[in-house]
């Protein structure tokens, strides 16, 4: 009797002991479900980032990415911000004259970059330029007067804006949109309506985007709307502007 009471405590144990490995087998297989569960979620938190990151910079490259044009100035990806038919002909704008030929007595390029909600805009070829001939370039369209050159103009659809003046004086972007007989003000740039922010060579700048002066080598940014692209700035090393 005795050994089998022995025989049954010992069945006992071994039976509490297996109860127990299967719990803590239980318990570490629950363990490892958790901590993997935790590791897949902050893997997929980090691949959502990732490709957060990866799209943001892909707008904003889209934003800026484009071939150099025929003055080695890069070509926006975007369609023109407004035609270049709605321009000056021939008659005086804001005391700036139309010349049969180009003036070198200040001799200045600026550029203009124009987003509306985030998306690119060209400034057309030919504005300031009175009955344009269009020069077919590998780069792209280059145009030239056939009847005179105000003093702001563009060859290009590269947003650079050639100020040729008979004399030094300060012409401003209002000027510009004058002559392409467009609307620029804080609502509206051209045909783009919306809250206008306006950046000079990477500085934010507030009032009126008219009186932004056009100097040397500027770069200027009109953002129509939202998203604001982060300033752009433009490479004029591969140019002989």
């Amino acid at each position: 009797m005795a050994k089998r009471d022995r025989r049954g405590a010992t069945s006992r144990q071994q039976r509490i002991a297996q109860t127990l490995a299967a719990q803590r087998r239980a318990e570490q297989r629950r363990r490892r479900l958790i901590l993997m569960g935790t590791a897949l979620a902050l893997i997929a938190v980090v691949s959502a980032v990732t490709l957060a990151v990866v799209h943001q910079g892909g707008k904003a490259a889209a934003a800026s990415s484009s071939e150099l044009g025929p003055e080695g100035i890069a070509l926006p990806a975007g369609p023109s911000l407004a035609p270049v038919s709605s321009a000056a002909t021939g008659a005086t704008v804001d005391g700036i004259q139309c010349d049969a030929s180009e003036q070198v007595g200040y001799h200045i390029h600026a550029h203009l970059a124009v987003y509306v909600n985030g998306g690119s805009r060209q400034i057309p070829y030919g504005i300031g330029v009175a009955t344009p001939a269009v020069n077919q370039t590998p780069q792209g369209p280059f145009a030239q007067a056939t009847r005179c050159y105000y003093w702001l103009h563009t060859h290009a659809s590269d947003g650079v804006i050639h100020v040729e003046s008979p004399t030094q004086r300060q012409y401003t972007l209002g000027d510009f949109f004058d002559i392409w007989r467009q609307p620029l003000s804080a609502t509206a740039v051209g045909p783009a309506t919306g809250t206008v922010t306006a950046s000079v060579n990477g500085v934010a700048r507030s009032g009126d985007p008219r009186s932004i002066i056009l100097s040397e080598h500027e770069d200027i940014q009109l953002d129509v709307g939202a998203p604001i692209v982060p300033p752009q700035p433009v490479d004029w090393s591969k140019s002989d502007l």
